[in-house]
């Protein structure tokens, strides 16, 4: 990625999540699968993703006088962006701090833990067997 992440709006993350679930839409249609209630202007939704276009995190298609938008940032680069940033914010850049944070405040017992962490190797498996890059 050739540019900065920064932290989006709740309502620019809630544009980003209807762009990320449907893909490629026109602003009617983001408008209409937007949860808010009231729904919001028709304008309004147009400004924001504009607002999203110029941070690059979407892309439009001309259609006429209309455009199509579509993600540019994919979900789990924003994720991971947030992660990072909560991770180094709040927990000292220890994800270990983070794990430990959320099974004293989740309550997990020891199976639900031994599952999460059964998981995380269930992830790193391919990669361990694909070998080093080079």
């Amino acid at each position: 990625m050739d540019f900065s992440l920064t932290e989006l709006t709740r309502a620019e993350e809630q544009v980003m999540l209807v762009l990320w679930q449907r893909g490629p839409s026109f602003v009617k249609e983001v408008r209409a699968a937007l949860p808010a209630a009231p729904p919001l202007a028709y304008t309004t939704v147009s400004t924001l993703i504009r607002l999203l276009e110029q941070k690059g995190f979407v892309q439009h298609e001309a259609f006429g006088r209309t455009h199509r938008y579509a993600p540019l940032v994919a979900q789990d680069v924003y994720r991971a962006y947030l992660l990072r940033k909560l991770v180094g914010s709040y927990f000292e850049g220890s994800f270990g701090g983070l794990l430990n944070f959320h099974v004293r405040t989740a309550g997990l017992d020891a199976a639900q833990l031994g599952q999460l962490v059964g998981q995380a190797y269930q992830q790193l498996a391919p990669a361990a067997a694909a070998g080093p890059e080079k």
